[in-house]
């Protein structure tokens, strides 16, 4: 047994096969990178396959976590995504070509909110953001799902995953979520993943790689009658795609000070202390402000962004979060 500080990145770095990390958050990095270096050759889990269903260690450290897996084998042979929609990429990336790949398209649910406008948006409580229509997940994810930053970040997560650049990583709305994601290659053919909204297939994949687990999980009923419906992101009313494509292709450091203020953000909206609408607004207003900061810094490469560049990024980016929430929060307490 083994707790307390450090406890979790040592788990990570034991022997093993496979490595799932399924924290939620930017907590996950370090753990991630453990596991990465454990698996390089001569560590005590020399070929480990990390699963990753903690996407944000990748989005806050790319550069980091893009070195450390490239001394373990490089990204296709050391992480297998475990998130749906990237899974669902990975798999569709076995019909061609790297240099076949034209775009990947992910897919979205739109959440529970689809079609709102903005001003309808104002209004949201967190119980109405909670009620995710296809998915029982943690309270942060939920949310996240809500705005559509869990998607912002899936974007990103792609543009590193897969190396694609990130103006070839598109988002298109599909309520039913059956289709997962998609990879359009450069003849026009366009390969889709479809399976009913579960983790189950996602997981099982990943723990197995690059091999199926019989009966994982369930496949579509073709024996009914259904429709399968699919439509543009509307921007204006969720603009959290739109900030994190800008963060990403920003690199450095902006990513984990978009990650970092927005789970201040999310905290503060669960708790009653500032409107659904202000979650994204706050991000977007400290991802602004951080492009000055002297506290945030940190270059593009693993030469030169290193682990405490990140965090210490993210302190600034909460403790800023925290001040532009004040007023909302004192509003509140009135």
């Amino acid at each position: 047994l083994d707790a307390g500080e450090g406890a979790v990145e040592r788990a990570a770095a034991l022997p093993a096969d496979v490595v799932l990390n399924g924290i939620t958050g930017s907590v996950g990095l370090a753990p991630s990178l453990a596991a990465l270096a454990a698996a390089a050759p001569g560590g005590p889990a020399e070929g480990a396959v990390l699963a990753l269903a903690n996407k944000e260690s990748l989005v806050v450290g790319g550069p980091l976590v893009l070195a450390a897996a490239a001394r373990a084998g490089g990204m296709a042979r050391a992480v297998v995504p475990v998130d749906s929609e990237h899974s669902a990429i990975a798999q569709c990336l076995r019909g061609g070509r790297a240099d076949e790949v034209r775009r990947l398209v992910l897919t979205a649910s739109g959440g529970p909110f689809l079609g709102w406008s903005r001003e309808r948006l104002e209004g949201v409580t967190p119980e109405q953001a909670l009620a995710h229509p296809n998915f029982a997940m943690g309270r942060v994810i939920t949310t996240n799902s809500a705005t559509l930053v869990n998607k912002g970040l899936e974007v990103v997560e792609a543009h590193l995953l897969f190396g694609v650049p990130m103006e070839r990583v598109d988002v298109v709305v599909h309520p039913q979520q059956l289709v997962h994601s998609m990879v359009e290659f450069v003849d026009g053919a366009t390969l889709a993943q479809a399976s009913p909204p579960s983790m189950l297939i996602p997981i099982a994949l990943g723990l197995g790689w690059p091999d199926r687990v019989v009966d994982a999980g369930p496949g579509c009923d073709w024996t009914r009658a259904q429709s399968w419906d699919f439509e543009p992101l509307d921007d204006d009313a969720f603009p959290a795609v739109r900030l994190a494509r800008a963060v990403g292709s920003a690199g450095g450091t902006a990513p984990a000070v978009y990650n970092a203020a927005n789970e201040e953000c999310v905290e503060a909206f669960l708790a009653g202390r500032t409107r659904f609408t202000s979650i994204v607004d706050t991000v977007a207003r400290v991802v602004e402000e951080s492009a000055a900061a002297p506290d945030v810094a940190g270059g593009t490469t693993a030469d030169e962004l290193t682990l405490d560049d990140v965090l210490a990024a993210e302190r600034w980016a909460r403790a800023r979060a925290r001040e532009v929430l004040a007023p909302d929060a004192a509003g509140a307490r009135r």
